[in-house]
Formats: C-alpha cells, sequence, structure tokens
C-alpha cells in the first residue's frame, strides 16, 4: 500500500506486531492482534476475542473512540464494495441489543474482502 493509498483513505493491512504492541494497555491478559487494518487515522483491529473499532476524533486526533465488539454479539455484517463512481466501500455490523447497525467506511482498494474474511467464521 503506497503513500497515494494512504491519503485518499484506502484501507490497508497494518502490521500486527505494531498494532499489538501499541495496543497491548486495551488488551485482556493472554489476548492477541491477529489482523488490523487503517486508513489514515482510523483502525480496525481484530484480535483473537474480540473486533475493536478506533476512531480517532478531531482535526488534532487526540480524541479516540475504542469501540470493543465481542465476535458473539456480531449477528450480521454486510459489505457494500465501492462502485465505479464510489470512491468507498462501507461496512455495516449489526449488534445483538441494537437497531440500527454500526457502519463503517473503507477504501476503496483492499481491506474490505479481507475483512469480511475474517468476520464470516466467527
Amino acid at each position: 500500500m503506497g503513500l497515494l493509498d494512504t491519503l485518499l483513505g484506502h484501507a490497508g493491512s497494518k502490521s500486527a506486531d505494531k498494532v499489538n504492541d501499541d495496543f497491548a494497555p486495551l488488551l485482556a491478559p493472554g489476548e492477541t492482534v491477529v489482523r488490523a487494518f487503517g486508513e489514515i487515522r482510523d483502525l480496525i483491529v481484530f484480535t483473537d476475542r474480540r473486533l475493536i473499532l478506533v476512531d480517532k476524533q478531531g482535526v488534532t486526533g487526540r480524541k479516540t473512540e475504542f469501540l470493543s465488539l465481542p465476535y458473539r454479539s456480531i449477528v450480521m455484517f454486510s459489505l457494500e464494495t465501492a462502485g465505479h463512481f464510489d470512491l468507498e466501500a462501507e461496512l455495516r455490523l449489526w449488534v445483538s441489543g441494537q437497531p440500527n447497525p454500526i457502519a463503517r467506511r473503507l477504501g476503496r482498494s483492499a481491506g474490505a474482502e479481507d475483512i469480511i474474511a475474517l468476520l464470516a467464521p466467527r
């Protein structure tokens, strides 16, 4: 993944080892990062126990929201891929007890299909 893809906001794979080190304070004992995908500032992190959505907010990105979803709470998911004129794909996650899905916009390039492949067997 090149610099241009990153600047355009295309989701790409991140090093699981680096993310594991960065997320060490947020992980439970024995929990490890399996795979991570990132855009400019946001991350989607798959651990062996849960899915963590990281949303950096504001101009400086100092304010960060961490949304932790245990895999057992994800009831359904969908992926709307980017078309010819669309610049991004959209991932929707339905969580038990919540009427509305959690939506995350993903870039046009690699990442969306890999995310679905990771969610499917859970």
